[in-house]
């Protein structure tokens, strides 16, 4: 069944009073399909206007501007019956805009039908934000993948941050974006970095385990924060030359900017990442992180899948200055 509309040809009275006067409207509409009988109204939304953040349809629903068997549905938990009339009036966003194709060149390192595996560049911003509405590696995979348009988030389930460089997967069917989305909340999914940290680190092997939240003293850094959202992450360290560290990291939880952070908060900031302290050397630029290794089941049959990517000529140079060979085993 086909479910999107064509644009409202002119303004609609919208219910909600915090809009704009004036607003032009898209309006969708579709019966409640037997797949969705039993959900939750956010959660068929969200499936099916995935170019709209969950957090923004809950608000669309909380301002009147979704509609079952012809009645406001104001609360975003209300569960759906099969037949139902669904209808939601969509308010544009920044990032809803943002939802467009943009050829780019992808790198796959492993692709079937179900998932993408890619090297993503060191630059690229993965997902549309303030001052990064277009060029983004959502942008490239709707260009490449036209089905990606009707998964959440264009079939992203984890980030890298702009600077960083390396391995990420992409979930090619809804079905794959939602298993791989578990398996990495259950914490199925290895992620392994090397990077370049400031200081001869004293131990060869340690864990962080401290919690991260948003800096209370700059919104642009992350922080250890008491109350944060849990964080760990596991540390080796594979030389030191000229109080620079090549060091090994795996993630056991995914916050932003984790690994940053967590060597900062040591006192051991990233190689040219000034954010967190760290200078430019080895004629590096950019912070010097590189997603390395990424193994996780596969969402079809659970069999491992795991993909290396080595690292760009800036990080590599870097890496051998110090370690002199890159790394052969995880």
């Amino acid at each position: 069944m086909e479910y999107r509309s064509p644009p409202a040809a002119g303004p609609v009275t919208s219910p909600g009073a915090d809009d704009e006067p004036g607003e032009v409207f898209e309006t969708r509409a579709a019966p409640v399909e037997p797949g969705e009988h039993g959900q939750r109204l956010d959660k068929v939304l969200a499936a099916r206007v995935p170019e709209f953040s969950r957090t923004w349809l809950q608000t669309l629903v909380e301002r009147g501007h979704v509609m079952v068997d012809g009645r406001v549905a104001s609360v975003a938990s209300r569960k759906l019956r099969v037949g139902q009339a669904l209808s939601v009036q969509l308010v544009p966003t920044e990032e809803s805009r943002a939802f467009h194709p943009q050829a780019m060149a992808i790198r796959a390192l492993w692709e079937d039908d179900h998932l993408l595996v890619l090297d993503k560049p060191a630059g690229l911003v993965v997902h549309p934000a303030a001052g990064h509405w277009s060029g983004t590696l959502l942008n490239g995979l709707l260009a490449r993948h036209p089905g990606a348009a009707r998964l959440p988030r264009a079939g992203i389930v984890h980030r890298l941050d702009k600077d960083t460089s390396g391995v990420m997967v992409v979930g090619k069917t809804l079905e794959a974006v939602t298993a791989l989305s578990r398996a990495i909340a259950e914490r199925r999914v290895q992620r392994r970095y090397l990077a370049l940290a400031h200081g001869a680190l004293a131990d060869a092997h340690f864990s962080v385990d401290a919690p991260i939240a948003r800096d209370p003293a700059s919104r642009l850094r992350m922080a250890v924060v008491a109350g944060g959202k849990s964080a760990r992450t596991d540390v080796h360290r594979v030389a030191v030359r000229d109080g620079i560290s090549a060091v090994r990291c795996a993630l056991h939880t995914g916050r932003t900017h984790q690994i940053r952070v967590h060597l900062a908060h040591r006192g051991h900031p990233l190689v040219a990442d000034a954010l967190y302290g760290g200078r430019p050397a080895l004629g590096l630029q950019r912070q010097a992180l590189h997603a390395w290794r990424l193994v996780l089941p596969h969402p079809v049959d659970a069999t491992e899948v795991s993909v290396s990517c080595e690292p760009p000529l800036d990080f590599e140079a870097g890496w051998l200055a110090v370690a002199g060979r890159m790394p052969l085993e995880s």
